[in-house]
């Protein structure tokens, strides 16, 4: 089985000891090829994110993330929380806002109306 880049990073961030760790691939979202791996957005619960501000959460992800996976990523949403900011959202993460350059298929359909 090959090793998708969702996989890459699910396993990177085990490092964190996450209580709660969820990589969407959103790529679909957005006007890139079909089956591209380049949008991802990730839900991660640590302990290791208790008392560290939104700037050092992300820092410490993106330091646990390889250069290859940065690298070959063109987005990353990150949704860093303490088991206690997980509890108060009722354990539901924040849904991704819609691409604005839109996707293939809308850019597609809008080519033939001028």
């Amino acid at each position: 089985m090959r090793s998708t880049m969702k996989n890459r990073i699910e396993n990177s961030l085990q490092s964190l000891q996450p209580q709660f760790l969820e990589v969407i691939n959103e790529s679909y979202r957005h006007a890139v090829p079909e089956g591209s791996e380049s949008h991802f957005k990730v839900t991660i619960v640590s302990d290791a994110f208790d008392g560290k501000t939104l700037v050092a959460r992300h820092r410490l992800v993106n330091t646990t993330l390889t250069q290859e996976i940065i690298r070959s990523i063109h987005a990353l949403a990150l949704h860093t929380l303490t088991p206690a900011e997980w509890q108060a959202r009722n354990e539901t993460a924040r849904e991704s806002p819609p691409c604005l350059g839109g996707s293939i298929a809308e850019k597609r359909a809008g080519a033939g109306k001028k």
